[in-house]
């Protein structure tokens, strides 16, 4: 099995030979009509000449109007031509000095042409020591047929053509070698510098991702897709990164509580207690596993968003109901805070979303509000059209996010300054849940300090097609 450079290399060489090959015979082609053309054209402008002298003298004398030697210059255009008037029957009427006692030959085929009034050419291989080339013309003189016929010698116009094929077959053959040798070092140049990038490929792992793939140092085919393979590389260092720092975050988020748990069993189980101790403890433990188990669904949410999964079926509801129905359950638990809820509805028409998201993600940018807004402050939910489409906003008047946060905001397990030094309970997956789900449904979230103080969540909430 060839080498896919070899197979490259091999079909360059025979497209170039191909491609060399029908130039080379179309020109031969078109040269061999051309002198031949030039030598049909001599002889035939002789013949209409002898054609003309013999109309002239009406045919009371037929003969080949020859110069007497030594009474003029040579005559080019008679050299090696060969002049002969027949009649209609094909008998030699005149012929020319140089043809001596031999005679141009009349076949039964030529006189049944000439009798048509055609005018013929003729390629004579054998009549002498060298092909020729003739031509014969007829004509009537006073009602009688003659016929004139001129030949030339071949012999040039062919050594003419056997120097040309010469001449194309070296050329073809230099060209050839020049195109092959640089259709090897091309391909040579080129397929070093795949290896090198498939060398180097098989040497990057998932513990070396860091490493990219050499360039080539040009700006072409090759070194663009060095560039894409090395973007991605870089992708898919970032996605193991985040994968490994998803881990290690997860494992400690669960550690933690389970810890507490193990903890508070043991020291319950080291000596009898009341049933009110027993009923004390059991309860501070399922609040712990009802944590944990909100924080495993969330982890296999953002497995499955990730996995490109549907979250549930689609079932559509007004946001408006959405929002005012979040606002209700909330109220209570806001209202141990000393919280107060508003809701702001600026729609002019009812708007029908996505039920489970769009309620899920709203629940968690309510309960983030209050977890930062102080006592007696309150949490505005905003429900109105923008130049993007419809955006629900929830607005609370806590410190607001720091500047150094806001890139990270929606990162898992982030915490923000405050939440890491311990204010605010949380393990950091609500918003990056929020953000995911919304991202999945086509929408997004957006953070930004307000103006007035406080942190403000922009939803744009994508509308359902009804």
């Amino acid at each position: 099995m060839l080498s896919l450079r070899r197979r490259l290399v091999l079909i360059h060489l025979l497209a170039t030979v191909a491609t060399v090959g029908v130039t080379a015979a179309a020109g031969w082609w078109q040269l061999s009509r051309s002198v031949r053309g030039q030598l049909d054209s001599a002889l035939l402008a002789l013949a209409d000449t002898e054609v003309g002298m013999l109309s002239d003298a009406g045919g009371a004398v037929v003969k080949v109007h020859e110069s007497p030697a030594g009474s003029a210059p040579l005559s080019l255009t008679r050299l090696d031509r060969l002049v002969q008037i027949i009649d209609g029957n094909g008998r030699v009427l005149a012929r020319s000095a140089n043809l001596g006692a031999d005679k141009l030959p009349v076949p039964a085929r030529l006189q049944a042409q000439l009798a048509a009034g055609e005018t013929i050419f003729d390629t004579l291989p054998d009549v002498r020591e060298e092909p020729l080339r003739m031509v014969s013309v007829p004509v009537v003189v006073d009602g009688h047929r003659y016929a004139v016929q001129v030949a030339g010698s071949l012999d040039d116009a062919d050594q003419i053509l056997q120097s040309a094929a010469i001449l194309f077959a070296v050329m073809a053959t230099a060209l050839l070698a020049l195109v092959g040798w640089a259709g090897a070092r091309l391909s040579r140049q080129t397929f070093v510098a795949m290896e090198n990038i498939v060398d180097q490929a098989r040497k990057i792992g998932d513990s070396s991702l860091d490493r990219r793939l050499p360039h080539p140092g040009h700006d072409d085919e090759i070194g663009h897709l060095v560039d894409t393979l090395n973007a991605m590389l870089g992708r898919i260092e970032q996605a193991f990164e985040a994968q490994r720092r998803f881990t290690a975050d997860a494992s400690h988020e669960l550690r933690s509580p389970l810890s507490r748990l193990r903890t508070e069993i043991e020291i319950t189980l080291r000596r009898p207690r009341s049933n009110e101790e027993y009923v004390g403890v059991l309860r501070s433990c399922l609040a712990e596993v009802g944590g944990l188990t909100m924080l495993v669904e969330e982890l296999l949410m953002l497995a499955r968003l990730d996995a490109g999964q549907q979250l549930a079926q689609v079932e559509l509801a007004s946001l408006a109901s959405l929002a005012s129905d979040a606002v209700t359950r909330l109220r209570g638990p806001a209202a141990e805070r000393r919280i107060a809820i508003v809701l702001e509805d600026h729609l002019a028409q009812a708007v029908q979303v996505d039920r489970a998201p769009v309620s899920l993600v709203l629940r968690n940018l309510l309960e983030n509000a209050m977890k930062f807004s102080p006592a007696d402050g309150h949490v505005t939910v905003r429900l109105e059209h923008s130049e993007s489409g419809v955006m629900l906003s929830v607005q609370d008047q806590g410190p607001g996010i720091a500047e150094q946060d806001l890139p990270f905001l929606f990162e898992r397990f982030f915490r923000g300054s405050s939440a890491r030094a311990g204010e605010v309970d949380g393990v950091g997956l609500g918003l990056a849940l929020s953000q995911s789900i919304m991202q999945a449904c086509g929408g997004r979230i957006d953070a930004v300090n307000a103006a007035t103080g406080g942190a403000r969540f922009l939803m744009w909430v994508p509308v359902a097609k009804i």
